[in-house]
């Protein structure tokens, strides 16, 4: 398929990225509970908003942040016209292929849409992060502690 428009995300790992995740005991994720689509610019708003949350708070040295699926199903739309005289024009669903719009992440429900890795003390910032992304997403998220439980309580 031709002409497929770029994703507006191109960044999938932020904060301390080079040879210093292993320093981060927590990782805390953003989990789907249900099964839907993502568009890429749902997911770059997400991105957007942990990461300028998180350098807020903590800083760029305290977190790492990884954006999880990747968006390449091609979502395509067959556009119609909606002015007088438009029958004359168009086929309606005959030959209704489309032309590409955008891309989409499908993620299935317990899917990892976000992740975040850092320490004990800045568990309550990365959870407020994660929670403010969730508000991106087109279905409804949980924050799910997936290593160091021990170390936080919720």
């Amino acid at each position: 398929m031709r002409g497929i428009p770029g994703p507006k995300i191109t960044i999938y790992d932020m904060g301390l990225r080079t040879g210093g995740i292993e320093q981060f005991p927590l990782k805390v994720s953003l989990i789907a509970e249900e099964s839907c689509q993502i568009r890429h610019s749902a997911l770059e708003a997400a991105r957007q908003t942990v990461n300028r949350y998180l350098t807020k708070t903590i800083g760029r040295q305290g977190y790492h942040l990884r954006i999880r699926p990747h968006p390449f199903h091609v979502l395509r739309e067959n556009k119609m016209m909606a002015f007088a005289g438009a029958d004359r024009l168009q086929d309606g669903m005959r030959r209704a292929f489309g032309k590409p719009i955008g891309t989409a992440a499908r993620v299935r429900r317990g899917q990892p849409l976000v992740t975040v890795r850092t320490t004990a003390e800045n568990f309550k910032f990365s959870k407020d992060a994660l929670r403010r992304a969730a508000m991106k997403f087109p279905t409804s998220c949980k924050v799910v502690i997936e290593k160091g439980e021990k170390l936080v309580r919720m």
